[in-house]
């Protein structure tokens, strides 16, 4: 049930509360189950102290962000102090993050011939560069699956 609500938060894509959207490459329950991977979609979660600063629902890093376009709520601007957490912990502003970061450095992470969400979430954990390292052991991709897996027998 906490997916469901994570999934209806984030299917608010479509409304314009960012400056800068980007074409929809990540599908809603894509990005739906990156977001359950990382934190459960725990929107209120605090940004991360310690080796990696990271915030929101989906753990985004300042780089990830910047990488991704810097996406900003609306009437913000990117270069004011804050700007980047308001937005990662914004379901929506974090979402187009992701697929700004996506857009940005898709491919095939996994070798199988496609670029798909498998792939998505190899670029989330490992970055643009490098995406081909192993994750499939770690706590990230096991969720990532649980949820994968639950969404494709919803929908089969």
């Amino acid at each position: 049930m906490l997916f469901k609500i994570a999934a209806a938060c984030l299917l608010a894509i479509l409304i314009p509360s960012i400056q800068g959207q980007v074409a929809s490459v990540v599908p809603e329950d894509c990005l739906g189950c990156l977001c359950q991977a990382s934190t459960g979609c725990n929107m209120t979660i605090p940004c991360t102290t310690g080796h990696q600063y990271l915030c929101g629902p989906f753990l985004i890093s300042w780089a990830y962000w910047a990488d991704a376009g810097k996406f900003v709520l609306a009437n913000d601007d990117p270069e004011r102090k804050g700007a980047f957490e308001a937005c990662v912990q914004d379901a929506v502003c974090a979402g187009e993050t992701v697929r700004g970061y996506m857009a940005k450095f898709a491919q095939d992470c996994n070798g199988d011939g496609a670029i798909n969400c498998d792939d998505y979430a190899h670029l989330h954990i490992l970055g643009g560069f490098g995406c081909n390292a192993p994750i499939t052991q770690t706590p990230f991709y096991q969720g990532y699956l649980a949820c994968r897996n639950t969404v494709q027998s919803l929908a089969g």
